[in-house]
């Protein structure tokens, strides 16, 4: 798990630091990132008792994946390594999450959120598990999301001119696809899934 972590750390503080370069000094409100993701999140599991809704499970893994992201960017300190934060997140991973369902445990991260303004370890412990989410399956799902991201940065999403919609469906469900046939373990991964995403992408322009 703690190096699973450190690479996902890693991975981050890559991202982060393409968006801009001295990201850590400047205090960016990860919090309010991380309850506005939980809201999005009941949306897709729907909470409206007067119409009929289904929960889409997939789309609230991926916003639980969102929420990893910011939350794990609050964790980061410029006198800390990559090491020491995983060690730090680890001792506070409960063994025993909290079993809530999955509205009860994103209002429960949000509320430390907004309320607070950090990132609860043992709240988001709880989520994974209600969303049906281990923490292989959290690493997998992360390691996607990531390369995306990446790959909008290179394709012009700061700017605006990149298309989140591919022949009527968004980039999430495409990468969704693309990282089915993708082994994690390998290491060339996150190459081989940002190859498959140039070649769909620029099959759908």
């Amino acid at each position: 798990m703690q190096e699973a972590l450190t690479t996902m750390l890693r991975m981050q503080d890559r991202m982060n630091t393409r968006v801009h370069p001295q990201w850590i000094t400047q205090n960016f409100a990860w919090h309010r990132a991380i309850w506005v993701e939980c809201a999005e999140l009941v949306d897709h599991h729907g909470y409206k008792w007067w119409k009929h809704q289904e929960p889409d499970l997939e789309q609230v893994q991926l916003e639980v994946i969102d929420i990893w992201h910011f939350g794990m960017s609050a964790y980061f300190r410029e006198d800390s390594s990559v090491e020491e934060l995983a060690r730090e997140i680890m001792a506070l991973w409960p063994e025993s999450p909290a079993d809530l369902g999955v509205l009860e445990s994103a209002e429960a991260l949000a509320a430390v959120a907004a309320g607070e303004r950090r990132f609860s370890i043992e709240a988001f412990a709880s989520l994974l598990g209600a969303a049906s989410l281990d923490f292989s399956g959290l690493y997998r799902q992360y390691l996607g999301k990531n390369v995306l991201n990446f790959f909008r940065q290179d394709n012009g999403y700061k700017e605006g001119s990149y298309r989140k919609l591919w022949d009527g469906r968004e980039d999430n469900e495409h990468l969704m696809e693309l990282l089915a046939g993708i082994d994690t373990a390998a290491l060339d991964a996150e190459e081989q899934l940002y190859s498959a995403l140039t070649t769909r992408y620029a099959g759908t322009a």
